[in-house]
């Protein structure tokens, strides 16, 4: 389990291809703290560690994996949003987040205000995912708060620190993300949605 509070990004070395799958060969500065079979979640994405050398590792993701996230469309030198598992004696700073991602999203605008960011975001809303104002969401593994929520489409704003230490300052309208929609509000939905009275 993450909260969405990113420590790091790695910066993509390499890319094998095996089979259907891709081994991602990634640079960081706390690789040397990652453990083979560790997981960690890579653009919100929860991948297991299977090699670590130094400032580098390698993670590998199956073929579904690429189909429903944005790590297919990565190329050499993107850089991926990093976080490890929460520890059991960790602070939720952000939100509950699986490191699942439900579907993707296209980033449509992005505006400077006044020293922060403003983000639009439209997605699939037929897959019947949604969002409420003011209500959590993960982008590329980042915990924000939503507003402007429509029913295919939302913005988010970000402030300067996460501007710099994540991957938000290359993001540009065009742009795919993985979306990790609020796991509460996933089973809320469930529920209601088969509730007969």
């Amino acid at each position: 389990m993450f909260t969405g509070i990113v420590e790091s990004v790695a910066t993509l070395l390499k890319v094998d291809s095996e089979g259907t799958n891709k081994t991602f060969s990634f640079q960081s500065p706390i690789a040397s703290e990652f453990k083979i079979d560790q997981s960690i979640s890579h653009n919100g994405v929860c991948l297991t560690v299977v090699a670590v050398e130094g400032d580098t590792y390698k993670v590998t993701a199956i073929e579904e994996t690429l189909l429903k996230t944005n790590l297919g469309d990565l190329t050499i030198q993107d850089k991926v949003n990093l976080e490890r598992c929460m520890p059991a004696n960790g602070r939720f700073d952000g939100h509950i987040v699986q490191g699942h991602v439900d579907q993707t999203a296209v980033c449509t605008s992005v505006e400077a205000r006044d020293g922060s960011w403003l983000f639009d975001f439209e997605y699939d809303a037929s897959t019947g995912n949604l969002t409420v104002e003011k209500g959590s969401i993960c982008i590329n593994g980042v915990s924000l708060t939503v507003f402007n929520s429509e029913t295919s489409s939302f913005r988010v704003a970000i402030i300067p620190y996460t501007y710099e230490f994540t991957n938000f300052h290359s993001l540009k309208a065009g742009d795919r993300v993985n979306l990790e929609f609020d796991i509460l509000g996933k089973y809320i939905k469930r529920i209601l949605g088969s509730y007969t009275a």
